[in-house]
């Protein structure tokens, strides 16, 4: 049974499962930053496979909006203070984007109610939108269009890597 959570922030649980999500996106931007680069153009290959997002997706999809926002907000500050990726001047709009994928995954879970590839789907692409239209707003076109244009692998790794993680998670 694909049992989906809503802890709230008096667990201890929270805190833990958030723990575990953070690590994940501790050592997932190492990996991806240490591969030898996808293809030119690219600025790095954080810019091309999303690596900080991808288990703000699966905390908050899987154990709700609290575990979602801490591992959103922890995830890229501790990242931007050990290892000075992303670089400070991306924090701020990283953080917001970050928020809003955990604000969509626990949407869009709750509202599905089971693990599905379209809620998925819609996930990335609400918080992906979304963040790229702040990022219009806040420093350019260029800047909100290079996710798009740049970081299709990370979305796809996203929405068809997330489910099966989910799916996977869903056994244990």
């Amino acid at each position: 049974m694909e049992k989906l959570y809503s802890l709230s922030f008096k667990q201890i649980r929270t805190y833990l499962f958030a723990a575990v999500f953070i690590a994940g996106n501790l050592l997932l931007p190492f990996a991806v930053h240490h591969l030898p680069p996808m293809y030119t153009g690219a600025p790095n290959n954080g810019v091309i496979w999303l690596p900080i997002y991808f288990f703000t997706l699966i905390a908050a999809y899987k154990y709700g909006i609290q575990v979602g926002l801490l591992t959103a907000v922890l995830s890229p500050t501790i990242n931007c203070l050990l290892f000075g990726m992303p670089m400070l001047a991306s924090l701020p709009i990283i953080m917001v984007k970050s928020v809003l994928l955990a604000l969509a995954a626990a949407f869009f879970a709750h509202k599905a109610g089971k693990i599905s590839l379209l809620a998925i789907l819609s996930t990335v692409l609400a918080y992906q939108l979304a963040g790229s239209s702040i990022e219009w707003i806040g420093s350019g076109f260029t800047n909100a269009f290079n996710e798009f244009r740049f970081g299709f692998p990370g979305m796809l790794l996203q929405v068809f890597g997330g489910y099966l993680v989910l799916k996977a998670l869903a056994k244990i």
